[in-house]
């Protein structure tokens, strides 16, 4: 394809070839997840799977890459995938708007994808995601927190156990080893601490969560360059993953 003609100048034929081979499944098509789709499209992905239960609504609008007006209230999958054959027409694309949890993994995670990416907001389903694939030896690339940030060069990639500064990551950390995880899990993440992030603390109600599942939360302030570029750290590993020149785990 001459749309890939310049990532093959750069890594080679033979690996833009696993490229178009390699099947992954996106959970969680929010800031950071827009991001790392679009990039995963533009690098020849043959088969992505997207993953996500909710709408785009107008507070999506300062960082979701398919937050335009057109897009008000279309599912975020839905959504991802039209854009996505606009970009790799070769792409095969499953849409599932659903919500990740247990009981729904086997569904989401069927066909033995060659890397799950998390992307979800919400600490329950990015346990029970994490936990579901370290037990059943899928690779997995999970973002931690990218709100309440600024510090766009505190974005780091490692060992989730071995991560710094990220709140999230320690809940995370903490639900896992309940679950009897200890190691194994990759992430992106910001070892700044939020004490030290130059940002408003106040916080307010998510009025806009409209959805069945999932606890009503406080919303967080946002960054359209931090969740990009987290979004976009994602996709850079999963394509080293992918292309093999990264190790996970």
């Amino acid at each position: 394809m001459e749309q890939l003609f310049c990532l093959e100048l750069l890594l080679g034929k033979e690996k833009v070839a696993r490229l178009k081979k390699a099947f992954v499944v996106v959970i969680g098509i929010g800031a950071v997840g827009s991001y790392a789709v679009e990039a995963l499209a533009r690098s020849g992905i043959g088969h992505l799977r997207l993953v996500d239960f909710d709408t785009i609504k107008p507070t999506n609008f300062n960082r979701h890459l398919l937050a335009v007006t057109p897009n008000l209230g279309k599912l975020k999958a839905e959504a991802a995938k039209e854009r996505i054959t606009q970009i790799n027409p070769h792409c095969k694309v499953d849409a599932l708007n659903m919500f990740a949890a247990d009981e729904s993994m086997e569904k989401i995670l069927e066909g033995k994808p060659d890397l799950v990416i998390d992307a979800v907001d919400s600490l329950n389903p990015k346990t029970q995601i994490l936990a579901y694939c370290h037990k059943h030896k899928i690779p997995v690339i999970s973002s931690m927190g990218a709100a309440a940030r600024m510090n766009l060069f505190s974005i780091k990639a490692g060992d989730l156990f071995k991560a710094t500064g990220c709140r999230l990551a320690s809940y995370v950390r903490s639900r896992l080893r309940r679950r009897g995880v200890e190691s194994g899990i990759f992430c992106i993440y910001s070892d700044t601490p939020l004490s030290d992030e130059p940002v408003q603390k106040i916080r307010i109600l998510n009025a806009e969560q409209d959805n069945e599942r999932g606890r009503q939360r406080h919303k967080l302030g946002s960054s359209p360059t931090v969740t990009g570029a987290f979004g976009l750290a994602v996709a850079h590993h999963a394509l080293l993953y992918l292309a093999g020149d990264l190790k996970l785990g």
